[in-house]
């Protein structure tokens, strides 16, 4: 069974730097035909995909966040991380990890981490 657990603070003042960690248990990051996102969803709004690195450690982010934002991983803890500088309010949100599954017939997000509140406030 695949798991995913997001994990860092809950409170972030605004211009500092967001990090958050998602640790993956039951399957490596590694594993070809899957990719490991980040995604946020605001109070009141939908979902927004902010990134995502894939098993060969490549990385692509979303063109409105992509000055803001790094992705990256550490293998040996099976562990991929999302950092966002400059934080304004509107970066508030419940931020999630999940795992996309992409093959030539069929792409889905399979596993999702239970997401974790990020409120950017001083």
């Amino acid at each position: 069974q695949v798991q995913l657990q997001e994990s860092g603070p809950g409170l972030v003042k605004p211009s500092q730097t967001l990090s958050l960690t998602c640790t993956v248990s039951g399957g490596s990051i590694t594993t070809s035909l899957y990719r490991w996102s980040w995604i946020r969803q605001p109070p009141g709004k939908g979902l927004e995909w902010m990134g995502v690195i894939a098993s060969d450690g490549s990385t692509d982010c979303s063109p409105s966040l992509k000055s803001r934002t790094s992705i990256f991983r550490d293998t040996s803890k099976n562990q991929f991380s999302l950092q966002l500088s400059s934080v304004t309010p509107e970066d508030t949100a419940v931020y999630y990890c999940a795992r996309k599954l992409v093959t030539p017939s069929y792409i889905a997000y399979d596993y999702w981490g239970q997401g974790t509140q990020v409120t950017v406030s001083s």
